[in-house]
């Protein structure tokens, strides 16, 4: 089992939760969260002072997948939260030990 975690743009979030959905990628978390990477922020002016802003507000999709569904859980992803342009986001992929579902005690791809 593998957990995919993307960081997107936040207009992007209903496309790619509609598009996984549709896949039958039904369990997903989703968190607002803020942060920077290359793109080091922007520059906005306010009341005639320049305001840096370094972090920027996007959104973290995680969900736990079987390893056979790693190539179109990322190409949905890419497909969906694409813009070309900087601060797209990344998409981070790690092994997940063990699943127990709390209510009936299932354990590994039973409990996704």
């Amino acid at each position: 089992m593998l957990k995919v975690e993307a960081i997107i743009r936040q207009e992007k979030v209903n496309d790619v939760k509609n598009a996984l959905s549709n896949a039958g990628f039904l369990g997903i978390t989703v968190y607002d969260v803020k942060g920077r990477g290359r793109q080091k922020g922007y520059v906005l002016n306010f009341r005639g002072r320049e305001m840096r802003v370094d972090l920027i507000a996007k959104t973290k999709i995680e969900l736990v997948i079987d390893d056979k569904a790693l190539d179109e859980v990322i190409k949905i992803i890419r497909e969906n939260a694409v813009t070309g342009n900087i601060g797209d986001g990344k998409i981070f992929v790690s092994p997940v030990l063990d699943v127990i579902r709390i209510r009936t005690g299932d354990r590994g791809k039973e409990a996704i």
